[in-house]
């Protein structure tokens, strides 16, 4: 009789997009929180990533009247609104252009714009800037959502530190290996986060407005890191 050879199973790998790669989330957090402490310590105290302390402002403003000065917090806002609507043409009408994926072209829209606005000097009325920087954290925020499977942001770190404690309760109290794995990914991403926040604000005042090319660094990486794989 033949022996029967008996094949090894293969192993289902799963291949995790460059776009959900840990590295994505921290680089991107890094953009993040430099962005925030850039538009804070240079371009008149506005949050250009996290849309909350601008509506408080705004109405704060409105509560005292000043209505001048809460128009200037809405416009951010309204920045970040129509970066969620670019994302979403761009992902519709550039799904893949030979290599290029679609994220390709959300990184490559990042450096540009963060190009040009680090040419811009501090004269140039800070509503400028700061519509662009917010449309371009909308659009990153919108565009890369998840790394290796779990929900993130990397422009704003509250809903971070939710889900961070969140599954740190589901390991003390369920034994859940996979949440150990996610609160040490979250912290990871906040650590990024404040470490770009920390770059931001020492390289701001050193260097000033030309500091924000920093941001293109770390963009141009990342777009070499998607190219590759």
């Amino acid at each position: 009789m033949k022996e029967k050879t008996i094949k090894p199973a293969k192993e289902n790998i799963k291949k995790i997009s460059p776009a959900d790669m840990f590295i994505t989330g921290g680089l991107l957090a890094i953009v993040g929180g430099f962005l925030d402490a850039h538009t804070y310590i240079l371009r008149g105290g506005v949050f250009a990533n996290a849309q909350t302390g601008n509506v408080v402002l705004l109405a704060v403003n409105l509560a005292k009247g000043a209505f001048y000065q809460a128009s200037y917090y809405l416009i951010p806002i309204l920045a970040f609104a129509l970066g969620v609507y670019v994302t979403e043409i761009i992902k519709t009408r550039f799904i893949k252009i030979g290599f290029l994926q679609w994220e390709h072209f959300i990184i490559l829209i990042e450096i540009l714009l963060l190009f040009i606005v680090g040419f811009l000097p501090l004269s140039v009325p800070h509503g400028i800037v700061n519509v662009t920087i917010s449309l371009l954290c909308s659009i990153q925020v919108n565009s890369f959502r998840k790394i290796d499977g779990i929900p993130y942001a990397s422009t704003m770190c509250t809903g971070n530190l939710r889900s961070c404690f969140e599954s740190l309760f589901k390991y003390t109290h369920h034994k859940d290996r996979q949440a150990l794995i996610s609160f040490f990914k979250y912290i990871g991403i906040i650590l990024f986060f404040i470490l770009g926040a920390c770059i931001g604000a020492i390289l701001s005042k050193a260097i000033g407005h030309h500091s924000i090319w920093f941001c293109d660094i770390i963009l141009i990486s990342l777009f070499l890191i998607f190219t590759k794989r």
